[in-house]
């Protein structure tokens, strides 16, 4: 029986060390300057030994390429993907479809793709469009519900991956608003990737208790979610379908934290690997992460078990 991949992302070398550590399967790794909501950069110079210390910890790297492009950035795209694929990376994700076009000018018609267009990922049919030019990986929208999932799956001519843990993205501009919106009011906005370091959240009016992150990189603005995901207790069905991969969100949360999630899930993984039938959710697995969890944001099972509508 093929065993679900456990998936997260990665910000240094450092960072892959310790998620390897901590039971990962494959991380995440890419720079700015085209992937975006990265927990870090990690710059063409560095990529080669990134990749390396992934493979040297018995771990896939996958390189994240989903930033929406503009001109200029297209133009940058082949000889980009040219360094990705001599640094031995085992798949791009991508969004845009430049990049795929990107991929056939620079002659790498069997580089691995994981397509991912965040929140537009929900049908299996555009899925496997997708699949019949080049990409293995669908990578799902985080508002399917488990019945759609699991349809998805399914149906799906590319591997499956979804997240099951952390912080979800639930809005996203190119444009710098927070930048734009503090040289409105005359303050100095952050410079670098992430605004979030200084504690930037959106509030509703009608749900005060609720705060959003928001932060810059130089992709835009993004917006996450005001919980985290956990579907720790609720796994066994993903299990039982076959998902072939399950993302683990690094965003927002220090390495203590993801590495306690990473061992959880693990351990989940391996229990139901070793024994389909006789597996059962023990309470000991969650227990690192509810000492770790961030008293503002409550642990919800997303929208996996709720009626969701498009």
């Amino acid at each position: 029986m093929k065993r679900t991949e456990l998936l997260t992302a990665a910000g240094s070398l450092a960072e892959i060390r310790h998620y390897a550590e901590a039971g990962a399967d494959a991380v995440q790794i890419g720079e700015h300057r085209f992937g975006a909501r990265l927990p870090g950069d990690i710059p063409v110079g560095l990529l080669k030994e990134a990749v390396q210390t992934a493979h040297g910890c018995g771990m896939k790297a996958y390189v994240v390429a989903n930033r929406i492009f503009d001109n200029a950035a297209v133009a940058e795209l082949p000889d980009y993907l040219i360094q990705v694929a001599e640094a031995g990376a085992d798949a791009v994700g991508f969004g845009d479809p430049s990049l795929l076009s990107a991929a056939r000018e620079a002659g790498l018609d069997h580089l691995p793709l994981h397509w991912n267009p965040e929140m537009t990922a929900t049908n299996y049919m555009t899925a496997n469009y997708w699949a019949d030019r080049g990409a293995v990986r669908a990578v799902l929208a985080r508002e399917l519900n488990m019945e759609q999932v699991l349809e998805f799956k399914k149906r799906c001519k590319a591997d499956v991956q979804v997240q099951v843990h952390g912080a979800t993205n639930i809005f996203h501009s190119k444009r710098r608003m927070v930048k734009s919106y503090m040289e409105h009011r005359g303050e100095s906005a952050a410079q670098g990737a992430f605004g979030m370091e200084q504690g930037l959240y959106l509030i509703e009016e009608e749900r005060q208790d609720e705060r959003y992150p928001i932060y810059e990189d130089e992709a835009g603005t993004h917006i996450m979610s005001g919980d985290d995901l956990c579907m720790l207790d609720a796994l066994e069905e993903l299990l039982a379908a076959g998902i072939d991969s399950m993302k683990v969100e690094s965003l927002l949360k220090p390495v203590a934290y993801n590495a306690a999630a990473l061992f959880a899930y693990r351990q989940a993984i391996d229990a139901y690997a070793a024994d389909p039938e006789g597996y059962s959710f023990r309470e000991e697995w969650m227990e690192p992460i509810i000492r770790l969890q961030p008293p503002n944001r409550p642990l919800t099972y997303g929208f996996y078990f709720k009626e969701q509508v498009y």
